[in-house]
């Protein structure tokens, strides 16, 4: 991790310390009453429950919504019982304590603290709690006669509510920016895709169990509001589990040209990976970057269809038209799925030239064919040697190249991956 990433990250973490401590201070000087900390104790259980039933969604992130759901809901809630909430502190060290106490079993299993994470829900918290305690003053809210201004206060919740949750989704692309070396844009287009539909929900049903808990019923808000939660979280570990269920049936279908004898072992994969580290220094999003490593796993795919192995597997030192051949018949295998046109496209192209003619690019090859076709280059000419030298050589034959067959952007980004390695190699 670059030492920017370390400041940026520590800063947010330390901004979230700051201000838990400082809430914590708070609500130790001036504890709240019995009914609010009653509430505190059941939305934090609440909370906890939430924390250790966390998920994992499509790439790689992990969620906690039910957590996430009863933390909005806690920081908007007005009052409860009759007893008009205390305000930010109370909100901000019960939704901290209930989230490191739902982290716990984690811990115990030696899976650590999502301290990210973490940092974001007290950000979060805070953010909301600040917002809506102003305008229930304003729109005179009262305990016993809330309800005269209802609609008021559910708008004001809900913006208060969607403002925290895009904070969150802000905050949570500035950690994926540092850690993925991604430009902040892409890296927030890549979160709100991925994250805007639990976001949503997340935001609905914290609004929703704050307005009931504290509209008469009570405690029984939390278990019957977290009924559609339980049920979407279910959906998305599904979701999440078919996705990896694909990518793994992807692997094993990438390494038939292995067992047959036609690409050198690893190949696939190291091509995969070599092109999904190229396609993140170009700022490509989530989205792209998965279609690159499905197709970059299936680059090889055609050589079954060949009648013999080429020497090493290594198709970018046979002629133009065998790789052009090899190219469409790999493709022919991924559109048998049905259900992956674009990967299919990206397959057909990798064997183009990047100036087909009179000097001038290709505007309709899609980078992801470009960087397939440098990566598999690479890998042909250095595989999982070491060898500066042969890494060096290797480069320079790429470099050479970039007037027709390769982009050089591409290119360029290969020679900064491979440097960093060098460079970390040495450290």
């Amino acid at each position: 991790m670059r030492r920017a990433e370390v400041r940026s990250v520590a800063s947010l973490q330390l901004a979230a310390a700051l201000v838990a401590v400082a809430c914590l201070a708070v609500t130790a000087s001036r504890p709240p009453v019995a009914p609010i900390i009653e509430a505190g104790l059941v939305f934090g259980l609440f909370i906890a429950l939430g924390e250790v039933l966390r998920v994992t969604l499509p790439g790689g992130r992990q969620a906690a919504p039910l957590a996430a759901a009863g933390s909005l809901a806690f920081a908007l809630l007005p009052s409860m019982e009759g007893v008009r909430m205390p305000g930010v502190a109370f909100a901000v060290t019960v939704v901290t304590l209930a989230s490191i106490v739902g982290s716990l079993p984690r811990v115990f299993v030696g899976r650590g603290v999502h301290l990210d994470e973490l940092s974001q829900r007290i950000l979060m918290t805070a953010t909301a709690a600040a917002l809506i305690q102003p305008w229930l003053q304003i729109l005179g809210y009262e305990p016993e006669s809330g309800h005269n201004n209802l609609a008021l206060v559910c708008f004001v919740m809900v913006a208060a509510a969607a403002l925290a949750g895009l904070l969150e989704m802000v905050l949570a692309a500035a950690v994926r920016s540092n850690h993925e070396r991604l430009p902040f844009s892409i890296a927030m287009v890549d979160e709100f895709r991925a994250m805007v539909g639990i976001t949503t929900a997340v935001t609905a049903t914290g609004v929703l169990m704050a307005l009931a808990a504290a509209g008469g019923m009570s405690y029984w808000a939390l278990p019957v509001f977290a009924v559609p939660m339980l049920l979407t979280q279910f959906s998305f570990r599904r979701y999440a589990s078919i996705e990896a269920t694909y990518l793994q049936t992807i692997r094993a279908l990438a390494k038939v040209t292995e067992v047959g004898g036609y690409t050198e072992t690893g190949h696939a994969r190291r091509v995969s990976a070599l092109a999904s580290r190229i396609g993140s220094e170009m700022g490509m999003t989530e989205r792209e970057l998965t279609d690159l490593e499905y197709a970059a796993l299936m680059h090889d795919i055609g050589q079954l269809a060949w009648p013999e192995p080429f020497p090493g597997g290594a198709t970018s030192l046979i002629a133009p038209v065998h790789q052009r051949r090899i190219a469409e018949l790999g493709a022919e295998v991924v559109r048998q799925s049905g259900a992956m046109d674009s990967v299919a496209l990206i397959v057909e192209r990798q064997a183009d030239a990047y100036r087909p003619q009179r000097g001038l690019p290709d505007s309709s090859l899609p980078l992801a064919s470009r960087i397939i076709k440098v990566a598999n280059a690479y890998d042909d000419s250095v595989g999982a040697s070491l060898d500066m030298d042969r890494m060096q050589y290797a480069l320079e034959r790429l470099a050479v190249a970039t007037d027709r067959e390769y982009d050089p952007d591409v290119v360029d980004a290969l020679e900064r991956i491979v440097e960093r390695r060098l460079e970390q190699s040495y450290s």
